[in-house]
């Protein structure tokens, strides 16, 4: 029996009380470690070899309070960066990781020209490719948090080289690199941005060389070809990084999803075989979604390829699902409505293990696991209910016939949830007049939302008025009507016509 007197009660909430404060506890602590491990990173450094307790202590303050800034921008912008140690981790190894390669650099390229002799060690500060870290902070988390990131990266870096100047050179080749990598679908875009940042650091470079009136030196055009050399070397720097960030942090960019799209994927090809009707569905939800992703703020790319993957786990059974059924008897006219259900139910389970299987990325195992919902079968459902009403000892539950989630967490997830039942639904429209896709997409999305499968996402009603308005739009363009052509019109039994001939007069 439950305790439900208020002394239980009592000690109830201050278990609750007590678990709360030790995980926010926790958390503090955690973060101040980070932020010890990754100011003492960049101290170390920063300091280039030169320690004494004033300078190091200062410096240690300077980063500190950087980080610190760096942290509240960014959690005011992404509150949910607040528990999310993955990006935390990942943005701290991304600053101190940029610092330590270009410190690196630079202690290689001084020997190099003290060796050559021809020019001074200062001219090589241009060929550091500090901009590689706001790059990859474009790709693998968002553009603001590349501002924010390149805004800390050049305070850091006039600090390092005592050189407000160079605080300068940094900004604008870290800015240029945050933003030509924007909407960057295809690998090649990395060496194009690669580009700009090389011509601007040449345009930066050579406002300098103005300012300190050191035009007509015998430096100019090496420091013009070194600051060249930097967007090459930045390019390089991403492109071999990339893909190790994408993989140890399970971060699924633009560029990893464009390659998902492609329709000779493994995957893609076997659904094909297997369940072509399953496939042609697919890429019909795809066009569906992404025709709607923008005017609810997701990424089209992730809403086609989700729409792409979401049903793969028919492969296993494909004949069991009405739209691969090319015989007119169907399978589960000898079957319970319960064991119909479970086998239904069961391609979710066996799309996640597929996903896994070929190493997709987590964001589309989430859309094959939620992109039912708790939604239930009507249709067996409704059967099991005649079968009970014939025989009360059949029993029957709601809950047998519902699948068993989660419900969509995201606005992708979720509108692929939409997408699937309005594209399924529509098939069964006899004449599909403008009006009636409207009445059927109205009545899907609104059961949608009423059964609660929109309870655990971020979608608004405007949202959702603007997907019905998308998905009328697409579906009416889809059926649209065709005429008839003379001489082409098949009969029942599959014979042509005569071909029309034109009346003499």
């Amino acid at each position: 029996m439950k305790n439900s007197s208020p002394a239980g009660a009592k000690t109830k909430n201050g278990k609750n009380r007590a678990e709360k404060t030790r995980r926010f506890t926790r958390d503090i602590l955690i973060k101040i470690l980070l932020l010890i491990l990754f100011s003492s990173v960049l101290d170390l450094t920063i300091s280039r070899g030169v320690y004494s307790i004033d300078r190091t202590v200062g410096i240690f303050l300077i980063i500190t309070l950087l980080l610190v800034i760096f942290y509240k921008d960014i959690l005011r912008y992404k509150p949910s960066v607040k528990e999310d140690y993955n990006t935390l981790l990942l943005m701290g190894i991304l600053l101190t990781g940029n610092f330590v390669i270009g410190h690196t650099f630079l202690y290689v390229l001084e020997g190099f020209v003290r060796w050559l002799g021809k020019v001074g060690p200062d001219v090589v500060i241009y060929a550091i490719p500090l901009a590689a870290g706001s790059m990859l902070a474009g790709l693998l988390i968002d553009t603001h948090t590349a501002i924010v990131f390149t805004v800390i990266s050049s305070l850091l870096a006039g600090l390092w080289l005592n050189n407000p100047l160079y605080s300068l050179f940094t900004f604008v080749g870290g800015i240029t690199a945050a933003f030509s990598v924007i909407r960057c679908k295809r690998r090649s875009a990395i060496w194009r941005a690669g580009i700009f940042v090389s011509l601007v650091s040449m345009a930066t470079s050579l406002m300098i060389i103005l300012l300190r009136e050191r035009f007509l030196g015998i430096e100019t055009p090496v420091i013009l070809g070194v600051a060249f050399a930097n967007g090459i070397i930045v390019a390089m720097l991403v492109s071999a990084f990339l893909p190790l960030f994408e993989y140890f942090f399970k971060i699924t960019t633009d560029i990893s999803l464009l390659e998902l799209l492609d329709l000779n994927h493994p995957l893609m090809r076997e659904l094909l075989v297997e369940a072509p009707g399953t496939y042609h569905h697919s890429i019909v939800v795809g066009n569906l979604v992404e025709s709607a992703a923008e005017a609810v703020g997701v990424n089209p790319l992730l809403a086609r390829v989700g729409a792409y993957y979401h049903d793969i786990g028919k492969i296993k059974m494909p004949e069991y699902f009405i739209e691969n059924q090319v015989i007119p008897v169907s399978k589960h006219d000898r079957l319970a409505p319960r064991m119909s259900s479970l086998i239904l139910i069961s391609h979710v389970k066996e799309g996640v293990e597929l996903a896994k299987k070929h190493k997709l990325p987590q964001p589309v195992i989430d859309i094959i696991q939620q992109h039912h919902g708790t939604s239930i079968q009507t249709y067996f459902y409704e059967k099991a209910k005649e079968m009970h009403e014939r025989d009360p000892s059949v029993p029957v539950s709601e809950e047998d016939f519902r699948y068993p989630g989660p419900k969509p967490k995201t606005r992708v997830a979720a509108l692929i949830l939409m997408a699937d039942a309005v594209e399924a639904a529509s098939r069964v429209l006899t004449d599909p007049t403008p009006s009636r896709v409207s009445a059927l997409v109205e009545r899907i999305i609104n059961h949608c939302f009423i059964d609660g499968q929109l309870d655990e996402c971020e979608l608004t009603l405007k949202d959702i008025r603007e997907i019905k308005v998308y998905f009328v739009y697409l579906l009416t363009s889809m059926y649209h009507r065709r005429i008839d052509y003379p001489g082409f019109e098949i009969k029942d039994e599959g014979a042509y016509k005569e071909p029309a001939k034109a009346k003499t007069p």
